[in-house]
């Protein structure tokens, strides 16, 4: 225990008992319900503990000090012990491990590891914010010195320390999340030649199959190599071996499965561990145990869409999570409303974001959902707008969005943020097209593809302008559908889908007399307009169902391109 913290103060009506605040924890939830528990109450004590030396750190930005676009390690630490005694009054104690805790008698065993000392320490609050720790496959080789995880401040200095003296000319990342494509562009600036290892079929399964096309072929025109559905079998001084029995160089090597929330402590003391195996806590962050909080990444969520269990290690999270934590420690009444799962990172040019529930998530839980894809350019082309991918996911019976991820360059951030601001506030498909957003060239499209996505959504529920995913359409037999490719024959012949005629929209009117009225028809485009088109004209000339093919062609290709589909090759094109 601190003995320079007083145990009392003396107010005028006699002695009041101090309540010590005791956080395990100092990044970016504790340091926050740190603040918040100190601006609300000027005479509690409250200390931190921490194992690592650094407090309060950007680890986001970590990869970026490795690719060298920060250039100093102590701007992602910007806050110390010093800072806070200082600021807020709080003894944060770096290198200072919670061995133990025992929640009956509220003490806690802690370990000085400067100097391998152990102390008991007490608390009338406890705030567990322990963090993630990364998840370290048991691979043979795996704690050779050129295999790396990202963790903190110190892993990454290690990494940029290993590139600068050891000069490795190969690296292989292992998984494909935000941490791993974050370094793949960043080992790739520091001029590595870098190759991604994914066990899963596709790259990045933060979004879902028929957009990870998109990033797997850009990465590939940025001279990344990656490899699908592979898995590492052993690590050796300079290669790499694969179950299929192939080997890859590999002078570095960073390990990024993913991250687990780091519950140990909380499991040993009795603290009730959720689901999906992060903590337990009601909306105030309280635990099951009396006046134990936890918060951050080693903390259960909750979605707003549809109340499911998450967990989504972000420090944004954390740091609300954190306040609200603080806040009712200390007699607050801040309350967490969950979170819709909203994620975003860059690779090299290309940004990719989401929020909401996934299309498997969605099918899962059984809504009866409507999937659109939207591909319209982040501005005007003629003042350098490049397209964006936007996947919306609509429940058809409450008409309100479930899901949306974004595979673009400029704009994605913009766009992300209006539709989970739409889905927290509870708004209908129908809403998004009347939403007043900020128009000029620099910035936008005169129909933002936000406004775009809501008229999609609309059509499709309310005027009979349904439209029909690539995955759907590879299930149907040739004689249950008419497919018609409105563009321009010549496009027709270079590629089209499966099945399709070529009757460009100009003139549809005059060929469409071979179609069967009766018969479903899908019509489609190169991104999904001019079908759109050719669509309202078979409708208004009495065709029973006719579908537009969602995003197009493009969409179309994008997927038979790098997945087979769920029947294989029977989705493969034809000239």
């Amino acid at each position: 225990m601190n003995e320079n913290i007083p145990q009392k103060i003396i107010q005028e009506n006699g002695p009041t008992t101090i309540r010590r605040i005791v956080i395990v924890g100092a990044v970016a939830a504790g340091t926050s319900a740190a603040a918040k528990a100190r601006r609300n109450d000027e005479t509690a004590e409250i200390v931190l503990y921490e194992m690592d030396e650094h407090i309060s750190y950007s680890g986001c930005g970590l990869p970026y000090y490795i690719g060298g676009k920060v250039t100093d390690l102590n701007v992602l630490t910007p806050r110390d012990s010093a800072f806070f005694k200082n600021k807020y009054n709080v003894d944060v104690l770096t290198r200072h491990q919670v061995l133990s805790i025992d929640a009956a008698e509220k003490t806690l065993r802690v370990r000085n590891l400067a100097d391998q000392n152990e102390y008991t320490d007490h608390y009338d609050t406890l705030i567990l914010s322990t963090g993630a720790i990364p998840t370290v496959p048991p691979i043979p080789g795996v704690d050779s010195p050129h295999v790396f995880t990202l963790r903190n401040p110190v892993s990454a200095r290690a990494i940029r320390q290993f590139i600068d003296e050891k000069h490795p000319k190969t690296a292989v990342v292992i998984g494909s999340g935000f941490i791993g494509l974050e370094m793949v562009e960043n080992l790739a600036y520091a001029g590595l030649q870098v190759t991604i290892i994914e066990k899963l079929p596709q790259i990045c399964p933060f979004i879902d199959p028929d957009l990870a096309p998109y990033l797997h072929q850009y990465l590939e025109e940025q001279n990344v190599s990656i490899l699908t559905g592979r898995t590492a079998t052993s690590i050796n001084e300079t290669s790499l071996a694969l179950d299929d029995g192939s080997e890859l160089s590999a002078d570095l090597v960073i390990i990024a499965v993913g991250v687990q929330p780091n519950v140990a402590l909380a499991r040993t003391m009795g603290v009730t561990i959720g689901e999906t195996g992060a903590i337990a806590v009601n909306e105030k962050m309280q635990t099951n145990l009396p006046d134990v909080y936890a918060c951050g990444d080693c903390t259960e969520s909750f979605s707003i869409v549809d109340s499911r269990k998450l967990y989504r290690p972000l420090g944004s999270t954390a740091n609300k999570m954190g306040r609200i934590a603080g806040d009712v420690a200390t007699g607050g009444s801040l309350a967490f409303r969950g979170i819709a799962g909203t994620g975003i990172f860059k690779v090299f040019d290309m940004s990719i974001a989401a929020c909401g529930l996934n299309e498997a998530q969605t099918r899962a839980s059984g809504y009866d959902i409507i999937v659109n894809h939207n591909i319209k350019p982040d501005k005007p082309a003629y003042y350098g707008g490049r397209e964006m991918v936007i996947k919306s996911i609509a429940d058809r019976k409450s008409e309100k969005l479930l899901g949306v991820q974004i595979v673009g360059y400029e704009g994605v951030d913009k766009r992300i943020d209006v539709f989970v601001t739409a889905m927290t506030a509870g708004l209908s498909i129908s809403d998004l097209f009347h939403l007043d957003l900020a128009y000029a060239p620099p910035f936008s499209t005169t129909k933002d593809p936000v406004l775009y996505t809501g008229m999609i959504l609309d059509n499709a529920l309310h005027r009979g302008r349904d439209i029909i995913t690539a995955d759907t359409l590879s299930t149907l037999a040739s004689d249950e559908i008419q497919v018609v490719d409105a563009r321009v024959e010549k496009q027709y012949d270079e590629r089209h889908v499966d099945h399709a005629v070529s009757m460009p929209h100009d003139v549809l009117r005059e060929q469409m007399e071979t179609l069967n009225k009766e018969k479903p028809v899908v019509t489609y485009c190169n991104k999904g307009t001019t079908g759109n088109a050719a669509q309202n004209i078979l409708i208004n000339y009495g065709f029973k169902k006719v579908f537009n093919l969602s995003g197009g062609h493009k969409q179309y290709q994008a997927n038979k391109k790098y997945l087979k589909g769920k029947d294989g090759e029977k989705n493969k094109d034809k000239k």
